[in-house]
């Protein structure tokens, strides 16, 4: 499974480079194509572990005044 994040700044929000910070510390790797960074899950992780893991991405983002949408798919 793995979970996308796309990510739009704006000029009044915080730096990109914040962002790409914060949530690298969470697991995410910056990609190149439609989606800005991808967290890759085990193998075994169930949808609900997900689900609590876009809350965790939400209050880290909280602030920052940026739009995101989060894709998770199983590979």
């Amino acid at each position: 499974m793995k979970t996308y994040i796309m990510l739009m700044f704006n000029s009044e929000g915080e730096k990109p480079s914040e962002v790409v910070d914060v949530l690298h510390g969470l697991g995410f790797e910056p990609q190149k194509g439609e989606y800005d960074m991808v967290y890759d899950w085990d193998d075994d992780t169930e949808l609900k572990e997900a689900i609590w893991f876009a809350d965790k991405i939400h209050a880290n983002l909280e602030g920052f005044d940026i739009t995101y949408s989060l894709e998770t798919i199983e590979e």
